[in-house]
C-alpha cells in the first residue's frame, strides 16, 4: 500500500529565509519593537521579549560564544526548563554555523555523560546550579567540552570553576566583540545554508538503549514546521504556551519553526509547577500535547467531578452526552436538528465552557497529540468538549508525515499524508517513507543509519495501514505486536490508552507473557485520586504500597479491566493484573521523558513479577522503594498481589 501528501497552499514564504537565524532576522526587520515576539512569568509578571529583544539576545549571544572560542561545527548541549533563553542559545548557536543539542533538565548526570560525549559537545548552556553540579560531575571525562554557561545565578555565587561563565557576562562579551568586529553576525547569518547541520535531536529510547541523535538540518526541520502551518495556518495574534523544550522534535517544529515562520506570541510558564495556572491566563489558542497527557487531563476532570458536589455531579452525567452527540454527529457530518442545537448551547454555557478555561483551553482552536496513541474514550472526550483534537503522526527521524484537517478528523486515524511526503506499507507491515523531513543519520553512527535509510526511505519500525481515504491508521511499534497463541494479534497501545481513560489509572503496561498464551497487565494506580476515594470510604494505608495493594483498590480497577474487555474481542481480552507498588519513574528508565513505556526495560526489571503472573501465582514478594505521605522514602520486601479477572477471554 502507498500512500501521496495532498495538495496543500504553500506556506511560510522562503523569502523570510532558509535558515532559522535568517527567519528572525525578517522578523526583526518587519517588526522591530512593535510587535511581541515572547512573554516569560517571572517572579508572577509576564515580561515581554519583542522581536527586536529576540534578534538582540540571539545577536550578542552568538557573538559572545565566538570570543570565548566558538567554531564552525560546534555541538552545544542546552539542558533547562522552558525559558527564552533556550530558544536564544539554541538561535546563536546555528547563527554560528553550529547545532544545538538539547537535553532533558531530570537527566542523571550518567545519562548526561553519555549524551554530551556521544555528540562531542564542546559548549553548553544550562539553566541552574543542578544542572551545573551534574556536569562538573562528570567534566573529567568531558574532554571536549570548554565552556558552561548559566542563565540562572541562584546558588552560583562560590563557584569559581573556570568552565563557568554566566549568561550575563557572555551577552556583555558579545556586545564587545561585536564594537570589534562590526557586521560579523550578519556575514554569518547570511552565509548559512538550508542544508547545514542545525540541531541534534534524540530519540525517545523506548527499545530501552540509550537515545540515538537524529542529525538535521534547517531544511529538513523546515519542512516539518511547514507541513504543520500548510495544515493549520497559524498567524501573529496566536497565542502558544510550550509545555516542554525544544528537546522534543515536535517542540522544534512547532516552538521554533512554527513559532518564527507565523510571528506568532510565544509564552513561557515561570516553571513546570506553574504551567497549568499559567496556562489559564494566557490561554493558548494552539495546544500540543503527548498523548498520556491529553488522557491525563481528561482522566482530571472526571476525578474532579467525581468529588464534586451533587449538583454538578448531575450536571455533568446529563449534559455531557448531549456534547458525546454533537460530536458524534460533526464526525458524521451531519446536522444536528434546531432542539438539539439549542439544548447543546445550554450545555455549552453550563458545563463545557467552563470545564474548557479549568483546563486552560478556553482559547484553544488547534489541538494537537502526538507521541502515542490516545484512547478513542480520551478522543471523544475533548471532542464533546468541542476542542477540535486531531493525532499527528510524526518520526524523530523521519519527519512530520501526517494530520487531518478540522473538518476531516477521525477518531481512529492519524490524518492524511502531508504534500511532499510518501508513505508505503511493506509486507511486512512496517510504514515506510520519504520526504524532504527525514533526517541525515545519527550522530557518529553510520551502522545504525544504513539500518534505518534505505534508498531514500525510512524505515519507521512501526505497524500501521493506509485505508481507501487516504488516511492513515497507526496500529503500534511492529516488534509491540504480539502474536497469541490462538491466532490474535496483541497491539499493547491500544489495551493501555484504554485503560488510562480511568481516573484511577494513571498507567499500564499491557504484555502476553513468554508464551503469549493471554494478555496481562500491570497497573499504576492515580495515586491522587485513589487516595480521595479511600478517604471517603474509609481505606487506611500510609504509603503508596499499601493503597495499591489494598483489596478494596484491586475491586476498583478491576472494574475499569472489565469495562475496557468489554470493547476488546475475547482472545486479546485482560485475564490477570497487578496493582504495582509504585509509579514508573523515567529517572530509572523505565519510561521516556514524554512518558513511553520502556518495554525493554520493564521486561527486564520486573521479569521476577512477569513469570509469576504467567507461572499462575497469586502473589510474588520484590524488593520495593517506599514512599510515605510525608515525603519520606524506605525499602521494605513487599507482598504484590495477583488477581485474575472474570470473563477475560475463553
Amino acid at each position: 500500500m502507498e500512500a501521496q501528501g495532498r495538495e496543500n497552499a504553500p506556506v511560510g514564504n522562503k523569502m523570510k529565509g532558509d535558515t532559522w537565524p535568517k527567519v528572525l532576522k525578517y522578523n526583526y526587520e518587519k517588526y522591530d519593537d512593535t510587535r511581541r515576539a515572547m512573554r516569560h512569568k517571572y517572579y508572577g509578571i509576564w515580561q515581554p521579549y519583542t522581536w527586536k529583544d529576540y534578534y538582540l539576545n540571539v545577536k550578542h549571544l552568538a557573538l559572545g560564544f565566538l570570543s570565548i572560542g566558538f567554531e564552525l561545527g560546534d555541538r552545544m548541549l542546552i539542558i533547562g526548563d522552558n525559558a527564552p533563553q533556550w530558544y536564544f542559545a539554541e538561535l546563536a548557536a546555528q547563527a554560528n554555523h553550529g547545532a544545538a543539542v538539547g537535553l532533558y533538565s531530570g537527566l542523571p548526570s550518567s545519562e548526561i555523560e553519555i549524551l554530551a560525549r556521544n555528540c562531542e559537545a564542546r559548549f553548553a548552556v544550562v539553566q541552574d546550579q543542578e544542572q551545573i553540579d551534574k556536569l562538573l560531575e562528570v567534566q573529567e571525562r568531558l574532554p571536549s567540552l570548554k565552556k558552561v554557561v548559566y542563565w540562572s545565578y541562584k546558588g552560583l555565587t562560590h563557584y569559581d570553576d573556570p568552565i563557568l561563565i554566566g549568561y550575563n557576562r557572555v551577552l556583555q562579551l558579545g556586545r564587545e566583540y561585536e564594537a570589534e568586529h562590526p557586521g560579523l553576525f550578519e556575514k554569518n547569518v547570511e552565509s548559512g545554508r538550508a542544508d547545514d547541520i542545525c540541531a541534534i535531536v534524540h530519540t525517545s529510547g523506548t527499545t530501552g538503549d540509550s537515545p540515538k541523535g537524529a542529525v538535521h538540518t534547517f531544511e529538513t526541520l523546515m519542512s516539518g514546521a511547514r507541513n504543520h502551518l500548510d495544515l493549520d495556518p497559524w498567524n501573529a495574534d496566536d497565542n502558544v504556551l510550550p509545555h516542554m523544550p525544544p528537546v522534543w522534535i515536535v517542540e522544534q517544529w512547532f516552538g521554533i519553526g512554527c513559532h518564527l515562520l507565523s510571528a506568532c506570541v510565544l509564552n513561557f510558564a515561570e516553571d513546570p509547577g506553574t504551567q497549568w495556572r499559567d496556562m489559564g491566563e494566557t490561554g493558548p489558542s494552539i495546544v500540543f500535547f503527548w498523548a498520556k497527557l491529553w488522557e491525563h487531563l481528561a482522566t482530571s476532570v472526571q476525578g474532579r467531578i467525581l468529588g464534586a458536589d451533587p449538583v454538578k455531579r448531575l450536571a455533568f452525567r446529563l449534559l455531557m452526552p448531549v456534547g458525546y452527540r454533537m460530536a458524534d454527529l460533526r464526525m458524521e457530518k451531519r446536522t444536528p436538528g434546531l432542539l438539539f442545537k439549542l439544548l447543546h448551547a445550554v450545555a455549552e454555557v453550563a458545563l463545557f465552557r467552563p470545564i474548557r478555561k479549568s483546563l486552560g483551553l478556553q482559547n484553544a482552536r488547534i489541538c494537537y497529540t502526538t507521541g502515542a496513541t490516545i484512547g478513542p474514550e480520551a478522543f471523544r472526550f475533548f471532542h464533546a468538549l468541542d476542542l477540535p483534537l486531531k493525532s499527528l503522526y510524526a518520526l524523530t527521524e523521519g519527519g512530520a508525515l501526517t494530520g487531518a484537517r478540522n473538518d476531516d478528523i477521525r477518531p481512529d486515524t492519524v490524518g492524511p499524508v502531508h504534500k511532499g511526503a510518501e508513505v508505503r506499507i511493506t509486507d511486512e507491515g512496517e510504514l515506510i517513507c520519504r520526504q524532504p523531513g527525514v533526517f541525515t543519520g545519527y550522530y557518529g553512527d553510520p551502522a545504525g543509519t544504513q539500518a534505518v535509510l534505505k534508498d531514500g526511505w525510512f524505515y519507521s519500525g512501526d505497524s500501521a495501514d493506509i485505508r481507501e481515504d487516504g488516511h492513515v491508521v497507526f496500529l503500534d511499534r511492529l516488534r509491540d505486536l504480539v502474536p497469541l497463541s490462538r491466532g490474535d494479534v496483541l497491539a499493547p497501545q491500544t489495551i493501555e490508552s484504554r485503560l488510562r481513560f480511568s481516573p484511577r489509572i494513571k498507567d499500564a503496561w499491557v504484555l502476553a507473557g513468554p508464551n503469549a498464551d493471554y494478555v496481562s497487565a500491570v497497573i499504576v494506580i492515580d495515586y491522587d485520586a485513589v487516595g480521595r476515594w479511600a478517604g471517603q470510604k474509609g481505606v487506611s494505608y500510609t504509603t503508596f504500597t499499601e493503597l495499591a495493594q489494598a483489596p478494596e483498590v484491586y475491586e476498583l480497577v478491576r472494574e475499569d479491566i472489565e469495562r475496557v474487555n468489554r470493547t476488546l474481542p475475547a482472545g486479546v481480552r485482560v485475564r490477570r493484573y497487578v496493582n504495582l507498588h509504585k509509579e514508573f519513574n523515567p529517572e530509572e528508565g523505565e519510561v521516556t521523558w514524554n512518558r513511553k513505556l520502556r518495554r525493554a526495560c520493564l521486561e527486564e526489571r520486573y521479569r521476577g513479577l512477569v513469570d509469576a503472573i504467567y507461572g499462575d501465582e497469586n502473589e510474588v514478594e520484590i524488593e520495593a522503594q517506599t514512599g510515605h505521605r510525608d515525603g519520606s522514602q524506605g525499602t521494605a520486601n513487599t507482598t504484590i498481589r495477583i488477581t485474575s479477572v472474570e470473563g477475560g477471554g475463553s
